[in-house]
């Protein structure tokens, strides 16, 4: 049960090294677009990490304050890419305020999972 709760934290970071990555991508090409990419990293990473926050398999408490902001940023990237595509749509690009928050609150996630023990 240990293995497939590893496979899935892989998994997990997979979904955020998609995210984080095509985000990089388009800060390097100087560019303020959501892609699908993103999209499907947060989605990816959103699954997995839904599925993690389940206690199986494991024999310890799950620190469900953590698990909770998680979520809350998780959605909250999730409504800045919705809003991003919208406003791409309309305009050809994504206000810089929104892109940069995009990558600010998911390198924020990722520093939450690392740090916070």
């Amino acid at each position: 049960m240990e293995f497939l709760r590893h496979v899935v934290l892989l998994v997990h970071l997979v979904g955020f090294a998609i995210l984080f990555g095509a985000w990089v991508v388009e800060v390097v090409n100087r560019r303020h677009h959501v892609t699908r990419l993103m999209e499907w990293g947060l989605a990816i990473a959103g699954v997995a990490g839904l599925i993690l926050a389940a206690p199986w398999g494991i024999e310890y408490d799950l620190n469900y304050a953590k698990i909770g902001l998680k979520l809350v940023i998780l959605v909250v990237i999730g409504a800045l890419l919705g809003i991003g595509r919208g406003r791409q749509k309309k305009t050809g690009a994504v206000p810089p305020a929104i892109f940069w928050s995009i990558g600010i609150l998911t390198f924020a996630n990722a520093a939450i999972a690392v740090l916070w023990r």
